[in-house]
């Protein structure tokens, strides 16, 4: 059972995440209830999805760090991100299919075969698990990676596009911004819309119960992002390239459509629909 002292545990947790101290109160009512409703689902396999900034990396490390404690349950969990084609791969497809792929973040620039791997190693419950390691700030994957050696009794696959389902082909023809415009045959667009019908929705299929962040507009996307750069501006570390407003734009116009698709076509599909509002605060939480 969640007590008072959890709750504080959980309060100093997001303000290590976040930099925020949020209320007790908050706490309560919002991440204490996402956390009763994963375990009355009796579920084992969950999928957190939303778009960037919404809060759900931060909702995958406050789960990581306290199911343990607070419910005798360790998780396996791992962001799609982490699995990210290295530079050279990413290179590589784009001169093969199409320049913008060069650019992570849309499927297919994920290696898709290692989170299978992960899936089926934590399914026939043997250890150990690699799990590779992601810097964004290097735009590369890590040599080393994170190995599991314990056993895990529930999985979490947090991503930007978990449980995407593919898109009409009217919308993914329409032209939403200038990076889509220079993708004028749309082989782009038609590449990664058939690896959502292939190998995502394969590994999305596996899971049990999805987790989605609702956000009021794309517009806070951006907003947000120009935040977080402002975070990791903090690390200050050398030789790294950090993006100005204008280049942050271009950036998350690679995930515009796929983000605005599940804005309208994942709610039916949710278990859980996580309402927040424009200052990144949940609003409320629906079954």
């Amino acid at each position: 059972m969640i007590n008072n002292f959890s709750s504080q545990k959980i309060q100093n947790d997001l303000f290590v995440l976040t930099g925020y101290k949020y209320s007790i109160s908050y706490v309560n009512k919002t991440i204490k209830r996402i956390f009763k409703e994963i375990i009355l689902s009796k579920k084992k396999k969950f999928i957190i999805s939303g778009s960037q900034g919404c809060g759900k990396t931060t909702l995958l490390k406050l789960i990581k760090n306290n199911f343990k404690n607070f419910y005798n349950i360790d998780p396996l969990c791992i962001s799609l991100d982490d699995y990210y084609l290295t530079k050279k791969q990413r290179n590589e497809l784009s001169k093969r299919i199409h320049p913008l792929l060069q650019t992570r973040g849309v499927p297919g620039t994920h290696a898709t075969e290692k989170i299978t791997k992960t899936l089926k190693l934590f399914d026939k419950k043997k250890y150990p698990i690699k799990i590779p390691k992601f810097d964004k700030l290097i735009d590369d994957r890590l040599p080393v990676s994170q190995i599991i050696t314990t056993k895990k009794n529930m999985i979490f696959l947090e991503g930007w596009c978990c449980g995407c389902p593919p898109l009409s082909n009217s919308f993914l023809q329409k032209n939403l911004n200038n990076i889509e415009k220079t993708d004028s045959e749309y082989i782009w667009r038609k590449y990664y819309n058939k690896k959502l019908k292939k190998e995502y929705r394969l590994i999305f299929k596996h899971f049990e119960y999805l987790i989605y962040f609702k956000i009021p507009s794309f517009d806070c996307v951006l907003k947000w992002r120009i935040k977080q750069e402002k975070r990791l501006k903090l690390n200050k570390k050398k030789n790294i390239n950090y993006m100005n407003k204008i280049e942050i734009k271009d950036f998350i116009s690679y995930y515009e459509k796929i983000t605005k698709w599940m804005m309208k076509n994942t709610l039916s599909k949710s278990d859980l629909t996580i309402k927040i509002n424009k200052n990144q605060k949940i609003q409320s939480i629906s079954t």
